[in-house]
């Protein structure tokens, strides 16, 4: 039988190698900034705690388990993006980032202890079955989800290919939980898409950013020159639509693809290795034409870093609305179990120095697409059924952090609203589907190309300048 005071140094010593052992690297000092007495009083808190759960408990519960379940507890009161990743998660992030994996394909968070869809990925297992974005996951197979960890959750929604899932949803406008049957399958994410839109312009879409987005995106920008009367681009349309983000890196060399010098985006924490700049290159930049990039609610973290550069440098006309506002940097810090933390350690800075944390970018050219409430067939007809969209934003979720510039996210309902119908994006390959009926299905897309056609005056340095028709658009929020 462990004593008290060997379990005491047991979980001290399990403390002291989370915290300094991290991937082979030291660490600032475990009591940096407390007094070793309070950090020992805490301690034996912990221990006491441990020790009455063992012996009480209804059932046996082993020291392992009851560590790891205080490891996430501990890092789940920090703010929503802080966790920990058990080795079998972990290794199946890492897959996750080379863009083929197996489950549903849905970016997830938590809010008021509910699994919440921020964005169905494009083509998916979810998307296919009819999974929206802002829907809330009430159950997984008939058990209830509230209190799951974001880890356990994405766990859960794992399995061999083919095999079925039944989430039961709560979606706004609806009387009752809709059951939805999701078959899983290998969620194969290809991050680029592309489309000639006639008259020199191209459209290029970027779901997702993986280790070859950057790349893809400069094959298909050659594909559209290419199609493009005498080799070059009139304009481009940038879509960013529920692009949950990816690789940092991937988002910086995109936006250099576009600016020719400048800090793309700089990262700001209290660790001086957390305090960096990252600069766009004249080498392989594209040409002056103008672009306007599509964003929305599902829009975050690397894709408005992408979008918030391009905008600070007046490169391109940010059209849709307001991004998500995740504006926080995690660092992966391996562990010697195999396992890992995923650790809040710096905040986004755009080059004006403005935090996107809580806040996320503002469209130049607002227009917000309802979307079609769901009724009960009792109530008939549901052609005009329509409401304001509505989606989970970053200052939503419980413990996220506060942009520290003292920006307050406009709350729905404080933005002039569009009387534009939501349309669900075609499942037909963007290369196949005709463009008109692309237009017709996509109304963004469909003004995007509108206000690229009036880009006609250019100042000497080559940057675009918005026609007078676009200031107004723009100022009109």
């Amino acid at each position: 039988m462990i004593t008290r005071r060997e379990r005491f140094w047991m979980v001290l010593s399990v403390a002291l190698a989370i915290v300094l052992l991290v991937g082979g690297r030291t660490l600032p000092s475990v009591n940096a900034g407390i007094n070793d007495s309070d950090l020992f009083k805490q301690l034996k808190l912990f221990t006491d705690v441990m020790s009455v759960v063992q012996r009480d408990y209804f059932k046996e519960v082993g020291s392992e388990e009851l560590v790891s379940g205080a490891i996430k507890g501990m890092l789940t009161t920090l703010d929503p993006h802080s966790s920990y990743l058990d080795p079998s998660f972990y290794n199946d992030l890492q897959v996750e980032t080379s863009g083929e994996f197996g489950g549903l394909g849905i970016e997830i968070t938590l809010k008021e202890n509910l699994l919440v869809v921020v964005a169905p990925i494009e083509d998916s297992p979810a998307e296919k079955a009819g999974i929206h974005a802002g829907d809330a996951i009430i159950k997984i197979d008939g058990k209830f989800t509230k209190d799951l960890s974001l880890t356990d959750a994405v766990k859960k929604m794992r399995g061999a290919k083919g095999s079925p899932i039944t989430l039961s949803i709560f979606r706004k406008g609806s009387p009752d939980l809709i059951d939805v049957v999701v078959v899983r399958d290998i969620v194969k994410v290809k991050s680029i898409r592309s489309k000639y839109l006639n008259d020199n312009y191209g459209y290029i879409r970027i779901t997702q950013f993986q280790d070859r987005t950057a790349e893809d995106m400069q094959v298909a920008l050659e594909k559209l020159k290419h199609q493009a009367e005498g080799g070059k681009l009139a304009g481009l349309v940038l879509d960013l639509r529920n692009n949950p983000g990816g690789l940092l890196t991937q988002a910086i060399r995109v936006a250099d693809a576009f600016l020719n010098e400048g800090v793309i985006v700089y990262t700001d924490g209290r660790v001086e290795s957390q305090k960096k700049k990252f600069f766009a290159h004249a080498r392989g930049t594209e040409p002056a034409y103008p672009i306007i990039v599509l964003v929305n609610g599902g829009s975050a973290s690397a894709s408005e870093i992408v979008s918030g550069a391009l905008k600070d440098h007046g490169r391109a006309l940010i059209l849709g609305t307001k991004t998500f506002g995740k504006g926080s940097v995690q660092t992966i810090l391996p562990l010697e179990n195999g396992g890992a933390l995923r650790l809040t350690t710096a905040l986004y800075y755009t080059k004006s120095g403005r935090s996107l944390q809580a806040y996320g970018v503002d469209p130049d050219v607002i227009m917000e697409l309802p979307r079609q409430q769901v009724k009960s067939s009792a109530e008939g007809d549901d052609d005009d059924a329509i409401g304001i969209e509505e989606r989970i934003r970053e200052s939503d979720l419980p413990g996220a952090i506060t942009n520290p510039s003292g920006r307050e996210d406009k709350k729905p309902g404080s933005e002039k609203k569009s009387t534009v119908k939501k349309v669900e994006e075609p499942i037909e390959s963007l290369e196949t589907i005709d463009l008109q009926k692309l237009l017709s299905k996509d109304l963004q897309l469909q003004r995007a190309l509108e206000l690229l056609k009036t880009f006609n005056i250019f100042k000497g340095d080559g940057q675009p300048v918005m026609p007078k028709v676009i200031q107004q658009a723009a100022s009109a929020k």
